[in-house]
């Protein structure tokens, strides 16, 4: 029989752990099934056959079971990252609300029992629905995975009040998955693929951005001048990244009321971009939104970035380096970035 010729000798047993695990699993079924069903013939044997026969596709089946059990595990180490304080997770493969012609109107997170709505923003435009994203679906080098195309327009939470600790003592860390394309003339230098900038005053909050030759950068504003870029708003810059190509991005404040460290990661484990900026306490930032550095009705898409995102995700505290690492590592796994 195939079966007794597959398990009869060690060198059979190797031509099945060769395999890659879905056909080991697909070989074994086939295997055990044909034993099943042709098992007065296989009875018909002498005992000491049967016996080996039974014995190696027990033994084959444990090894696929343990196999499976050990990939199993480790897929799930490799896509984890950490979840205490993980605040927001804005993944363009759920939470998308699209109306006909593919234009998004909401993006939905919904993480540790908070639910947060990034919805269109309709004031200060002429045209009603121009400021929504595009949905791209299937993005090829994503494996299929869809991203939110942003051509100078955005997606606004209402909460004004959620995400001001980011910046006010808690720290923060904030990582996304972008792709950007040639930055329109608007304000220079400030492309903001997302931002909680206050609407008045010294406009004190966090902003991820781009330079218009598409440098990430990212700051803090805590609110005690208005000028850009010093001591009060720093601005940690990298190196032009590739347009057209999917990228990974992390940003980390630590914690505290005194001066507080700022780095800024771009495809590596290692910072491209260190700052301090003194913590304000009564620093007060407002609505986060996504595609622009506020909520800025009077100028929508002035200072908006184009590009596309494939997720976005918030924890209110900075994480350590191992966790950094971990998340790095989890993110260029899952989208095939290159570490």
């Amino acid at each position: 029989m195939i079966l007794e010729a597959l398990i009869s000798t060690p060198p059979g047993i190797n031509r099945l752990t060769g395999l890659d695990i879905e056909t080991q699993g697909l070989t074994l079924w086939y295997f055990t099934i044909t034993l099943i069903c042709n098992w007065d013939a296989v009875a018909s044997k002498p005992a000491d056959e049967i016996n080996l026969c039974v014995r190696g596709v027990s033994v084959a089946m444990r090894y696929y079971l343990l196999t499976l059990f050990l990939l199993t595990a480790l897929h799930a180490e490799e896509k984890s990252w950490p979840v205490k304080d993980l605040l927001l997770d804005l993944d363009a493969t759920k939470g998308v609300e699209v109306q006909p012609g593919g234009r998004v109107v909401k993006w939905v997170s919904e993480v540790g029992g908070k639910r947060f709505e990034f919805v269109k923003q309709d004031g200060g435009r002429s045209e009603p629905g121009s400021g929504c994203p595009l949905l791209r679906r299937d993005v090829p080098t994503l494996e299929g995975k869809p991203t939110l195309v942003f051509l100078q327009q955005e997606l606004v939470c209402a909460d004004e009040d959620t995400f001001d600790a980011l910046t006010n003592g808690k720290g923060h860390t904030w990582a996304a998955v972008i792709a950007v394309r040639q930055q329109r003339l608007g304000e220079k230098d400030v492309n903001s693929f997302f931002g909680n900038l206050k609407n008045s005053g010294n406009y004190e909050g966090l902003w991820g951005c781009l330079t218009d030759d598409n440098r990430p950068w990212c700051g803090v504003r805590n609110g005690l001048s208005f000028g850009r870029f010093d001591v009060n708003n720093p601005q940690l810059l990298a190196p032009v990244i590739e347009s057209g190509k999917f990228h990974f991005l992390l940003g980390r404040m630590q914690a505290g009321v005194g001066p507080a460290r700022l780095d800024l990661y771009v495809d590596s484990e290692k910072p491209v971009a260190t700052g301090m900026i003194p913590v304000n306490p009564a620093a007060n930032s407002s609505r986060l939104v996504v595609g622009q550095e506020r909520d800025a009705v009077e100028h929508p898409g002035k200072e908006s970035f184009d590009g596309e995102i494939a997720r976005l995700l918030i924890w209110q505290r900075p994480l350590d380096d191992a966790e950094t690492s971990v998340v790095i590592h989890a993110m260029c796994r899952e989208y095939h970035l290159q570490e």
